[in-house]
């Protein structure tokens, strides 16, 4: 425990209001009213929130589209959630007024708007608007109890079927066959994860071993026809992105698109790239660290990295995950990494979330 206790010290020390604040809550459990009530004050003043204030329309939608920058709405309240703004703080709460006001149909949905998350696996603005819902903390307000069912289900199909290719069929399009999804079909994406992270409902220890074992088989690389296969819905406009590999899924990689979960090369080499700390925190939040044994191992690579100044010392990390505040990421708390210090505060903050949600001792 002495390694986690230099974390702590060392980002309540050097870090910003956010960071303290959230170490205060979510880790020591310790935030008063009264530290609460400054850090809130200090976060609203920072530049980037000012500026979603700024850019929150009438009917509380922020920005003029849903998700291609950090101000656009989508981005902008995963942002707000991620820096510890108060969940009834006003930019977050007409925000989230505005997911509810606000028809999919709307242009500001862009084009993946009215797409049937149910019909067309890993697709539809509604599928993004419930992972944005559920990262705020807001399911106890507005009901996405459907999309957290599918999003547990669509994890669990995995285990129900032997292969991906039961689940898609040949469909020409401008000229070339594309194997795509079956209608009500269900398979995993990111959103899906993110919706799982970040609500409790589902939760039950049978449930957790399934959300484990379907991870550990899209693990797998004993079958080289679906390493490093992406399934997709081709056939609709609005695939949310982060689809889940059949096989060769990993938390290394080395870039956003099509998929953070990037897979391995299928040479089969060792794969020296960045660790996704995104998708290891949620997979943390969701408690199966301890029961999918390559996750382990890499928590436990998180663990050895730390110094004795508690500062996580990984030779890399994905530096665009963590800085592009885009539908494909977005850690980055502090105002930049000028400093080495800032830097280190980011990456040390986000090692202790996934270490202290893994629950292993360190």
């Amino acid at each position: 425990m002495e390694k986690k206790q230099n974390m702590i010290e060392f980002l309540l020390e050097n870090a910003n209001p956010s960071i303290k604040r959230r170490v205060k809550k979510e880790i020591l459990n310790n935030l008063t009213s009264e530290e609460a009530n400054d850090y809130q004050k200090q976060i609203l003043q920072e530049p980037i929130i000012q500026r979603i204030i700024s850019l929150q329309k009438e009917n509380g939608w922020i920005g003029d589209e849903f998700y291609h920058s950090r101000d656009a709405q989508a981005n902008a309240v995963k942002y707000l959630a991620e820096k510890a703004v108060d969940k009834d703080t006003p930019v977050l709460k007409r925000a989230m007024d505005a997911f509810i006001t606000v028809p999919l149909s709307d242009h500001c949905y862009d084009i993946i708007s009215t797409t049937d998350e149910f019909k067309h696996p890993c697709a539809g603005a509604n599928l993004m608007r419930c992972a944005c819902i559920a990262r705020a903390g807001y399911d106890d307000v507005i009901d996405i109890s459907p999309q957290i069912g599918l999003a547990f289900d669509s994890f669990k199909h995995i285990l129900e079927i032997e292969s991906v290719f039961d689940i898609l069929h040949p469909e020409k399009k401008r000229g070339t066959v594309h194997q795509v999804f079956n209608d009500y079909e269900k398979w995993p994406c990111r959103s899906h994860l993110e919706i799982l992270a970040n609500t409790q409902s589902w939760r039950s220890e049978s449930n957790i071993k399934i959300l484990a074992e379907s991870i550990i088989e899209m693990m797998k690389t004993d079958k080289p026809e679906l390493v490093s296969y992406i399934p997709s819905s081709q056939k609709v406009a609005g695939c949310v992105g982060g689809v889940f590999p059949a096989q060769g899924l990993t938390v290394k990689g080395s870039g956003l698109y099509p998929s953070p979960i990037m897979c391995p090369p299928s040479d089969g080499k060792e794969f020296n790239g960045y660790y996704h700390f995104e998708y290891l925190e949620w997979f943390a939040r969701c408690g199966i660290i301890t029961l999918v044994p390559e996750l382990s191992k890499i928590v436990n690579e998180i663990a050895d990295s730390i110094d004795e100044n508690g500062i996580c010392r990984l030779p890399m990390v994905a530096e665009r995950v963590f800085k592009d505040w885009c539908n494909f990421g977005g850690l980055q708390l502090e105002v930049d990494w000028k400093s080495k210090t800032r830097k280190a505060c980011d990456i040390t903050f986000r090692a202790l979330l996934i270490l202290h949600y893994s629950g292993i001792d360190f």
